[in-house]
């Protein structure tokens, strides 16, 4: 069905509504849920439900849509109109609320450490280790965050304005790529979306590695053998979309779902509490509006991974693509 757009909110808002209620319900209904009273004065449902019901949703944004498309599925029950508008609301995805105040990713070295320098607004400020981590302090636009304007910060941040375009490019891979360590899954993606970005040019989302999701202050060893208080504050990959769309990519090895202790066999052995952990914070993710996808670490051993990469991105592009026009 593609993504929910505001104008195939609106269709399908009405149809849903149409289908369901008489025309003064369909009226009252509006207004019942806030909507700004009919333009002309004097229009009614009678004559069209689901044009009534597009025209008093003018002007709503996308998210105030969804907002309202929920309400409307709580009284439309059943119904082929409802079942559409409930499709394309659990299709298009609400994205993530609030805006993005602090991207820190790619740390290649220890784990930096920041204090609030304004903590009314958020403001953070890197004190110790600084340079072993990238902080993107630009506003993030509508449009998301696309590898021109990743490379456009990184021209600066950097101090490589006298390069060509090229090497600027090939050096900020080779930044992000330090951050990735001698994880081979997580190499095979980012080589995965390097391929991409040279078939399909500088103005498709960047693929940012290794963000911080939460952030501990203190490092692992404080917590001994309890579990800290924030749980996998890194993510692997992390695309930033339109529409506050945000797009999480894990590359599971065994670590996320066996013990750390390795035996003279090279065996691990299951640990359903760390698997489970990890399904709790995936589910809270998605209820905050992230996709998450994963890859299993023996998926990316086996032949072929370069093709079967190329094609999930070729999906994860269609899926999230905005409607022509």
């Amino acid at each position: 069905m593609g993504r929910a757009t505001p104008r195939k909110l609106r269709g399908a808002i009405g149809q849903a509504l149409r289908e369901a209620m008489s025309a003064p319900k369909v009226e009252q209904f509006c207004t019942g849920i806030g909507l700004a009273p009919p333009h002309p004065p004097d229009d009614v449902a009678m004559i069209s439900k689901a044009a009534y019901v597009e025209r008093r949703l003018g002007g709503k944004s996308e998210p105030e849509l969804l907002q309202l498309a929920l309400q409307v599925l709580d009284e439309c029950e059943g119904g082929d109109a409802a079942a559409r508008l409930a499709d394309l609301v659990a299709g298009g995805g609400t994205g993530v609320a609030g805006e993005m105040k602090n991207l820190i990713f790619a740390a290649d070295g220890p784990k930096p450490e920041f204090v609030f320098r304004d903590a009314l607004n958020n403001d953070l400020e890197a004190i110790k280790n600084a340079e072993y981590c990238l902080i993107y302090d630009r506003p993030l636009g509508d449009d998301g965050l696309t590898w021109r304007q990743l490379g456009d910060w990184w021209t600066g941040h950097a101090g490589l304005a006298h390069l060509p375009e090229r090497e600027i490019w090939n050096n900020l891979h080779d930044r992000l790529e330090r951050s990735l360590g001698d994880n081979v899954g997580e190499r095979h993606i980012l080589d995965a979306y390097k391929r991409r970005y040279r078939r399909l040019g500088p103005d498709i989302p960047a693929l940012i590695p290794q963000v911080y999701l939460h952030y501990d202050p203190y490092p692992q060893a404080r917590y001994a053998r309890s579990t800290p208080p924030l749980v996998r504050q890194r993510m692997d990959f992390l695309l930033l979309l339109p529409h506050r769309i945000r797009v999480v990519i894990e590359w599971d090895g065994a670590q996320h779902y066996a013990d750390d202790e390795v035996l003279a066999n090279l065996r691990r052995y299951a640990n359903p509490s760390r698997y489970a952990a990890m399904m709790a914070e995936d589910r809270a993710l998605r209820l905050r509006g992230y996709e998450v996808y994963r890859f299993g670490g023996h998926e990316l051993d086996e032949p072929g991974i370069e093709q079967r990469l190329d094609r999930f991105f070729d999906d994860l592009d269609r899926r999230y693509a905005p409607p022509a026009g």
